[in-house]
């Protein structure tokens, strides 16, 4: 691994290679007799792999904090616990970071399963140069933590606006005679209780650990559905892996059946779409860009006649990155 760190030193090659990554687990997965499940295959491969990430060359980064998050939980998932994590406040904070080179890589959020696209997230692409190198899904998993005896004891509940109207199920038959006060985060939330004996907080099982508060019941969330999807921020640019998503944004024309053509592209050549926004370019009233996912590597021929097809209906197209598409 240390030989493999100095030839990619020295030929300037990433450290970080997602593609690759993708390849090794569907190796394992497709080779493994069991007893191991895959999962659980793949989530000591991938401490494996971020242990010999670290031999190579220390790896850090950037995410939306604070720690105890879901943010922290999606880089410690993409990039396992010998990476260095740097907590950032803000989502253009993650990108400031990454620009300035006091990261490697960010990772910030993009889209919930049930809340919708991440407004701050997309605008941030509009004004930087990095690309999308990678993507992650991370299950919405929210517990109660308690250092309270049983749950006749609690009196105030902290948790996130978020995290509170996702468990409202739970928290009507089993806490509604708790005072609910708003934390800023679920990690927040953690701390809060942490330091009261009468008190609960919706967190996350990494925030238990950090903040030494006992998980008292896990899954309260109302539906078991719930996902946020990540995207890693960076320099590279991932070659195919044979399974995998493109993210673009673009604008039209302000006239009648413009994005109409524009879109025909896609249609042409049969690319599923797996995600289209629209947001303000801040620049003129009532002028949008569009940001759109679809399935495929910009290096597939199809995905090439698409995005030519896009161009000639288009006043720009931006290619934010292609990448191996997350399970």
């Amino acid at each position: 691994v240390q030989e493999v760190g100095h030839s990619k030193g020295r030929s300037q090659t990433q450290f970080f290679s997602p593609e690759r990554e993708r390849q090794i687990f569907e190796r394992l997965a497709a080779e493994n007799p069991g007893p191991l499940p895959n999962l659980a295959l793949k989530a000591i491969y991938r401490e494996i792999i971020s242990a010999s990430r670290a031999l190579e060359a220390p790896m850090r980064i950037a995410y939306l904090g604070p720690a105890g998050t879901f943010s922290h939980r999606a880089a410690l998932d993409k990039f396992g616990t010998s990476s260095e994590l740097k907590p950032c406040d803000t989502i253009p904070d993650v990108f400031d970071a990454v620009e300035r080179h006091e990261a490697d890589y960010g990772i910030v959020p993009v889209e919930n399963s049930t809340e919708g696209v991440v407004p701050y997230t997309l605008d941030m692409f509009s004004q930087t140069k990095l690309k999308v190198c990678a993507e992650v899904f991370v299950p919405v998993v929210h517990n109660l933590a308690t250092k309270a005896e049983t749950l006749g004891d609690v009196q105030t509940l902290y948790a996130h606006p978020q995290a509170y109207a996702q468990s409202r199920a739970w928290i009507r038959e089993h806490l509604k005679h708790a005072t609910h006060v708003e934390a800023t985060s679920n990690s927040k939330a953690a701390q809060l209780a942490a330091a009261d004996p009468t008190a609960a907080a919706i967190t996350t099982e990494i925030a238990c650990g950090l903040y030494e508060i006992p998980l008292y019941q896990a899954h309260i969330e109302d539906s078991p559905h719930n996902r946020t999807r990540f995207l890693v921020i960076g320099d590279n640019v991932p070659q195919p892996s044979g399974k995998d998503k493109t993210s673009i944004f673009f604008s039209v024309q302000h006239k009648a059946g413009a994005l109409l053509r524009a879109m025909a592209a896609f249609d042409a050549h049969d690319i599923n779409l797996t995600m289209i926004e629209s947001r303000p370019t801040k620049t003129a009233p009532w002028e949008y860009v569009f940001f759109i996912d679809f399935q495929g590597h910009v290096k597939s021929p199809m995905v090439e006649s698409a995005l030519r097809l896009l161009e000639e209906q288009s006043l720009f197209v931006r290619i934010l990155g292609s990448y191996p598409e997350a399970e």
